[in-house]
């Protein structure tokens, strides 16, 4: 008796199983309607930075018996991407900076009260000095003065603006701590030259001075 119960499970398993597999060959597969992935694009802009080409400068009036001072003017622009903006230098190929083309005369740099501080225009007697101002949309005031020109060679020492003497290591004149705008910013250099109660010895001077825009 037992053993026909147990063949009668046996068989009762073994019919289930067969109807299972029977619905499952007959169930309709279920299509896949949606699947997805995703891609990560990345683009890299490099930093980079521009000056342009700042003009040579004739200083103006000629300088004599008859004129004691006389000015010029550059301009330079800097473009810049750079998320964290830059610097403008300057500096001159020597120290005096101005010096005679043919001979060991120089004009002395601007000789400021407190040394590196740019300040007023101001050349003692008997002397005869070269010296710089700068400004322009990244200029400090503060430092340079609130000038917005060069003036003349009778206003140097009146035109709102700060001067310094040059020096064989960059000196910084204009500052941003951001990208510039397309069309870049440009900062104006002033040079301011006097003799007062002397003579410069005639002839033929020059300085070379070089401006470099560095990335912060």
């Amino acid at each position: 008796m037992k053993i026909k119960i147990l063949k009668k499970s046996i068989l009762l398993v073994c019919s289930l199983a067969l109807l299972t597999q029977v619905y499952l060959w007959a169930e309709p597969t279920q299509a896949i309607e949606e699947d997805s992935d995703q891609v990560v694009v990345t683009l890299n802009v490099e930093t980079g930075i521009t000056i342009s080409d700042g003009d040579d400068v004739t200083m103006l009036p000629t300088m004599g018996i008859l004129s004691n001072s006389a000015i010029g003017e550059t301009t330079w622009t800097v473009k810049t991407n750079n998320v964290a903006g830059y610097n403008l230098n300057v500096k001159a190929s020597t120290e005096p900076a101005m010096a005679h083309t043919t001979t060991t005369d120089t004009f002395a740099d601007y000789s400021e009260t407190v040394l590196g501080t740019p300040e007023t225009w101001s050349v003692g007697s008997g002397d005869y000095e070269f010296g710089f101002s700068a400004y322009g949309d990244d200029v400090s005031d503060a430092t340079w003065g609130a000038g917005v020109g060069c003036g003349t060679s009778s206003t140097i020492s009146t035109n709102n603006l700060n001067y310094l003497g040059f020096k064989t290591t960059d000196k910084t004149i204009a500052t941003r701590n951001s990208v510039t705008p397309n069309t870049g910013v440009q900062t104006n250099v002033c040079f301011a030259a006097e003799q007062k109660d002397v003579y410069a010895p005639s002839g033929s001077y020059q300085a070379i001075i070089t401006a470099t825009a560095v990335t912060l």
